[in-house]
């Protein structure tokens, strides 16, 4: 599946950030599935594969107990993907697999211009 329609992992400004002063060593974030933390000689979580999280994944930051885990403004993934079409070119992927049965697919153009990026003519 091309989530991310041909854009690099490493072009989606995507991953946590960890404010060291608030970290209280709960450990939660070190439940993350893609094993993007891990621990310093003092005890507190830092980000050490920042490219391993999930884009659009914040269950680190909700669970965090020290608020301590913060992601970019989603607003920032949300003009990528439009700038660089990736929801509409997921959608074709996804209508050509046969998974958006034939009722819930809209034409090429149909798609709001907030949501593909593309002019309407």
């Amino acid at each position: 599946m091309p989530w991310f329609a041909g854009v690099s992992r490493e072009e989606i400004n995507w991953h946590p950030s960890v404010n060291a002063d608030k970290c209280v060593k709960c450990g939660m974030c070190m439940n993350c599935g893609k094993a993007v933390f891990e621990w310093d000689s003092g005890g507190k979580a830092v980000v050490m594969k920042p490219t391993s999280c999930v884009v659009g994944c914040t269950t680190c930051a909700n669970l965090c107990l020290g608020k301590a885990i913060s992601f970019p403004p989603i607003e920032g993934l949300h003009d990528l993907f439009r700038r660089k079409k990736v929801w509409s070119a997921v959608r074709r992927q996804l209508i050509s697999e046969g998974k958006i049965p034939q009722k819930h697919q809209v034409l090429e153009g149909e798609l709001p211009e907030h949501l593909d990026g593309s002019q309407r003519s």
